[in-house]
C-alpha cells in the first residue's frame, strides 16, 4: 500500500478515536483531533510528516505526496 494512503487512513483513525474518546471519556480528547488537524495542515505546506517517516521505515512504498 502506498504511503499516502497509509498516512491518510491513520489520520482518519486518530480523528475518529479521538471523537469517540471525547464523547465517552473526556472532552479534552478533542485536543488530539486538533493536533491531527494541525499536523495535516503543516504537512501539506512543508512535506514533513512524522507519521510518514515512521510508516516509510516500516516499509510502506512512497507515494506522490511524501517522496
Amino acid at each position: 500500500m502506498c504511503l499516502d494512503k497509509v498516512v491518510m487512513r491513520f489520520a482518519g483513525v486518530v480523528v475518529l478515536v479521538s471523537v469517540a474518546l471525547a464523547h465517552f471519556v473526556s472532552p479534552y480528547w478533542l485536543l488530539l483531533t486538533v493536533f491531527a488537524g494541525f499536523n495535516l495542515i503543516q504537512a501539506s505546506f512543508t512535506g514533513f510528516c512524522p507519521a510518514a517517516i515512521v510508516f516509510k521505515k516500516l516499509g510502506a512504498k512512497p507515494g506522490p505526496a511524501f517522496e
